[in-house]
């Protein structure tokens, strides 16, 4: 019987992570070819808010893979190959991470209408990271845990 029977199709998807205490790291994530969310691939925070300790990342130097504790990854930046598409929701915010670094962007989600703060964004319970837009195409996934303060100022 051939292994190819239970392989899951998945996509690599170019990133940069920081993770905690390497630092900046290089590589691919791995997203399903089919998300069981939506029509098309899996998006990076799918994979990211997912149930399981640990997420494959591909790096090129060195080239291995490496399986990451989820609660060890800071954030996760990539590029959408299409322009954003503005939701409902467009929130404008600042986060001081506790790195020190600052993450300037937008949220752009479908949110409940008595539910569209920021403040009720960042409270989710249902995931572990949140999405930004930091330019056009450029999205930064950022891990609640490691996030310092967050303000509507940009």
């Amino acid at each position: 019987m051939s292994n190819e029977l239970f392989k899951v199709p998945k996509n690599k998807r170019q990133a940069k992570l920081w993770v905690h205490p390497d630092g900046q790291v290089i590589g691919s994530i791995f997203v399903l070819a089919q998300s069981v969310l939506h029509a098309g691939e899996e998006e990076p925070i799918e994979a990211l808010n997912g149930d399981a300790p640990f997420i494959v990342i591909s790096l090129e130097d060195p080239e291995q893979l490496r399986f990451y504790n989820r609660n060890s990854v800071l954030r996760l930046e990539y590029t959408e190959n299409t322009a954003s598409i503005t939701s409902t929701a467009v929130i404008d915010c600042q986060i001081q991470m506790m790195d020190g670094a600052i993450i300037k962007g937008k949220i752009q989600e479908a949110l409940p209408q008595n539910k569209s703060r920021l403040f009720d964004y960042l409270n989710r319970t249902d995931e572990r990271f949140i999405k930004i837009y930091t330019d056009e195409k450029a999205i930064c996934l950022i891990n609640k845990s490691y996030i310092n303060y967050v303000t509507n100022e940009v």
